[in-house]
């Protein structure tokens, strides 16, 4: 028995090769898996489940479906680029979403799943965006807009996202020491899952007589990867 976890996928019509591996992936590997955790970004970005109306996004949404229908236990979890991934997205892929963060036992370890970008509190302004994109109100008032204007609005700032990153230090763009260790404290250890900062890699923190692992999870911006967990422990592979 193994479980797979993924992130940062970011899939757009406009990245073809990377789908087709996504959609290798959902046909091929997933389904070996008895469950599947995408821990965020699952598109380069997501305006509100009516856009469920593109055939491009349909079509990944019943990939994932396929998995769920063939007994695989599917959970997604918002990401930045993806907060407004709702109920009738989950639906339609026979998924739950599951909060960030979200505590499991696997297979015998704890464990602490997140997108990751809460763990980046040296990144102030971003944290700002963070907050006011979550809030329900705000929310609201966008959802609110036609589907239009909201893909619109939301090229915009994701252009603006890309050039923001090219003013910050990768350091600051990275998570903070302090954050991680809050974070396996308050959630109990010793194991933490999260993407968002595209550095893929296992890091060992020694914690309060404790020896604790994090896995960052691999982007899917110049190919695929994932990480494979069983009793006997992670593994990152790449596609």
């Amino acid at each position: 028995m193994h479980s797979i976890f993924v992130s940062d996928l970011h899939l757009a019509p406009e990245r073809p090769r990377i789908v087709d591996v996504f959609f290798d992936f959902a046909g091929k590997i997933a389904p070996r898996a008895e469950a599947l955790y995408v821990l965020g970004d699952l598109f380069e970005y997501w305006v509100g489940d009516d856009e469920l109306e593109d055939p491009f996004n349909a079509a990944v949404a019943d990939a994932l479906g396929t998995v769920a229908r063939a007994g695989i236990a599917v959970s997604l979890m918002q990401g930045n680029r993806d907060v407004l991934l709702g109920q009738k997205f989950a639906e339609r892929c026979g998924a739950k979403v599951i909060p960030d963060p979200t505590v499991i036992e696997l297979y015998g370890t704890r464990t602490i799943l997140m997108h990751g970008d809460t763990l980046c509190t040296e990144d102030v302004e971003y944290q700002k965006f963070r907050a006011y994109s979550r809030d329900p109100g705000n929310q609201r008032k966008f959802l609110a807009l036609s589907l239009a204007e909201r893909r619109k609005q939301a090229l915009g700032m994701r252009a603006q996202s890309q050039s923001d990153k090219q003013q910050k230090s990768p350091e600051i763009m990275d998570v903070a020491e302090a954050a991680v260790v809050r974070a396996l404290r308050e959630t109990g250890y010793p194991r933490l899952i999260h993407g968002h900062t595209h550095r893929a890699g296992r890091h060992v923190h020694a914690l309060d007589g404790r020896t604790c692992e994090r896995w960052v999870l691999p982007d899917w911006y110049e190919r695929g990867g994932y990480l494979r967990c069983d009793a006997a422990g992670c593994t990152e592979i790449r596609l």
